[in-house]
């Protein structure tokens, strides 16, 4: 019995054993991917913020100028400009963005039958490159191209939609807002799923119109999914890049200039490296400031803290 006793407690702390070294292998396969993080992320971001203090050009030496490149980018007017195209283009593809996808995630949510087909099709420009959506939508807005021509037939003159300073930002707002119209409608989707139909069969038992029913039941249950589609829109607008290079290039005289391409021109087209970190830290630190209000005026207040 002695024997027998003996050789259980050796088989019971077998896996006991077994799961140390389980855990153990676990951490050493991720030492590759966490090191390869920690130099493309972090290094890389504490390296470009010590020469957003310089004037280095990224090639050879460079000198220290403290908050000489801060102050230049508010002294200069086009730099104003670029500021002043972000927050037009974040604000305005934040809204409508919010607003076309909620609408088409409440049109299709239950009750068609093609709604499958149709979500598909209307989530089909988000897997589609930014750069050759804006090719495509160049094309359209070409002066002899597809909208231009749809304006001939109405009898209306034709417009220079990427020549014109005013209506170029309202061209590639145009394009933003097209392609990720599909990805915030299938977040509202997500959220609309946690609704409870007999709530709002009840709801409209009890003579609650759509819009009630909408403001009281379902706008209450969607607010998580809306808190995520307006914190992801919000950035994804700040960071705008793709669709005023491939569209205009940041022209006309400057129109559709973004923060984000004036980074990418400082730094790789002028060879003013420490400038344009300089650019990329405001940039950055605009995000997450606009990021944090965002998040405090969607969050929830109904949990009050005792």
């Amino acid at each position: 019995m002695t024997t027998a006793g003996a050789r259980g407690r050796r088989g019971a702390r077998r896996p006991r054993t077994n799961s140390y070294h389980v855990r153990l292998g676990s951490w050493w396969w991720a030492v590759p991917a966490l090191v390869l993080m920690i130099i493309v992320i972090y290094v890389t971001t504490v390296a470009g913020g010590f020469f957003a203090f310089t004037n280095w050009s990224g090639i050879g030496a460079f000198d220290f100028v403290g908050l000489g490149n801060f102050i230049k980018i508010f002294e200069q007017p086009e730099l104003v400009g670029s500021l002043r195209n972000t927050l037009f283009l974040a604000f305005g593809f934040l809204v409508f963005t919010n607003i076309a996808g909620l609408l088409f995630a409440l049109a299709l949510n239950r009750g068609l039958k093609t709604r499958y087909l149709l979500r598909t099709l209307v989530f089909m420009p988000v897997v589609v490159s930014p750069i050759a959506v804006s090719y495509i939508w160049k094309f359209i807005f070409d002066y002899n191209g597809p909208m231009n021509q749809l304006l001939v037939g109405l009898g209306m003159p034709k417009q220079n939609w990427l020549a014109s300073p005013t209506l170029a930002i309202w061209c590639v707002l145009t394009v933003m807002v097209w392609q990720n119209i599909g990805f915030v409608m299938v977040i509202y989707l997500a959220g609309l799923a946690t609704v409870p139909v007999e709530m709002e069969e009840a709801a409209a038992l009890d003579g609650a119109g759509p819009a009630r029913r909408f403001r009281y039941i379902v706008l209450p249950l969607v607010r998580p999914s809306v808190a995520i589609a307006t914190t992801l829109t919000l950035i994804q607008g700040l960071r705008v890049f793709d669709q005023a290079v491939a569209l205009t290039g940041g022209g006309p005289a400057g129109a559709t200039q973004t923060l984000a391409l004036e980074v990418y021109q400082q730094a790789f087209t002028f060879q003013q490296f420490g400038f344009g970190a300089a650019l990329a830290l405001v940039l950055s630190l605009l995000i997450l400031v606009f990021s944090i209000a965002q998040q405090w005026a969607t969050r929830d207040r109904s949990q009050k803290v005792a």
